[in-house]
């Protein structure tokens, strides 16, 4: 993370940014989110992320910029809910002596998350070949037929999403 450090012209902005429009943003998030509390959170996060890139929004822009950056963190947000929401109920189908403890569990969501980021920042065909293939166990002429092109295709598609994979592997190791 960006060191959260700013030149004294920038900290001001950032906090008349703040003071300004933080009870609003708050608003407008529970508005959407129906919980105080997680508006609150992301609220919290929507200025970090702020701090983080150490630039502030001209002041006619300040809404349409935090406005901007909370959006994103509610898709991130009910993204991961989702994903949390899933992995439990598959859980729930294996024996409570075989359960992972609170900390695997959080850590699987966590990696789970990941997973989810970086393959949504793959197209659309991409992604849908390479879980039909390690999800479904479906084969590359199975996965062509699903989606209209040719095996080469495929070939190309489950490719581009292990390179992916694996530079985030890279880029995650100590």
């Amino acid at each position: 993370m960006a060191s959260l450090k700013q030149p004294r012209g920038q900290q001001v902005a950032f906090n008349t940014l703040y003071s300004e429009h933080h009870g609003w943003l708050r608003r407008w998030l529970g508005s959407r989110l129906g919980c105080s509390h997680t508006a609150a959170d992301l609220a919290h996060d929507t200025y970090l992320r702020i701090l983080a890139r150490g630039t502030t929004p001209e002041p006619e822009q300040s809404r349409r910029f935090l406005t901007q950056i909370a959006k994103g963190l509610m898709v991130d947000h009910f993204r991961r809910r989702r994903i949390e929401a899933a992995y439990l109920e598959t859980l729930s189908l294996i024996p409570a002596s075989q359960a992972p403890s609170p900390e695997e569990k959080a850590l699987t969501v966590e990696a789970l998350v990941e997973i989810d980021a970086l393959l949504h920042e793959l197209p659309d065909k991409p992604r849908r070949a390479f879980l039909m293939c390690r999800l479904d166990g479906l084969s590359y002429r199975e996965i062509a037929g699903a989606l209209g092109v040719s095996i080469s295709s495929v070939e190309k598609y489950i490719a581009r999403a292990l390179l992916v994979c694996h530079h985030a592997m890279r880029e995650s190791a100590p």
